[in-house]
């Protein structure tokens, strides 16, 4: 079986991502961002996410990664997707929206774009 690296699950969930900025491509806004942490939104929402947290300036972002693709990864990969990778993929999303000023407090990332991000991130 061929082996893949991966981003490891070691250290603080806070601490998968570091600190980063986004500037609006529209305003010319930069927005300070940080990974909180991520939690089952089957259980809390009643989604069938895996959500994430940012702080945007301060306040609190959610952003909801469709459950589906992570199950499409799997079949696709032979391995699951970690959290720190899940992690990453949330944070692309965040970014691309932010670039678009599309700011919001919750973002429910569909089945599509989560695989499209995957790909983009480099996640194999």
């Amino acid at each position: 079986m061929t082996t893949r690296p991966q981003l490891a699950n070691a250290g603080a969930m806070s601490q998968f991502i570091g600190a980063f900025e986004v500037t609006s491509k529209l305003t010319g806004q930069t927005y300070q961002c940080r990974f909180s942490h991520m939690w089952n939104g089957i259980a809390t929402r009643h989604s069938d996410t895996i959500d994430t947290k940012f702080f945007v300036d301060g306040q609190a972002h959610v952003v909801g990664l469709a459950h589906t693709a992570f199950v499409k990864f799997r079949d696709k990969a032979g391995r699951d997707l970690t959290d720190r990778e899940a992690s990453f993929v949330a944070a692309e999303y965040l970014r691309e929206r932010l670039e678009e000023e599309d700011v919001r407090p919750l973002y429910d990332v569909a089945h599509d774009d989560v695989l499209r991000l995957i790909a983009q991130v480099g996640i194999k």
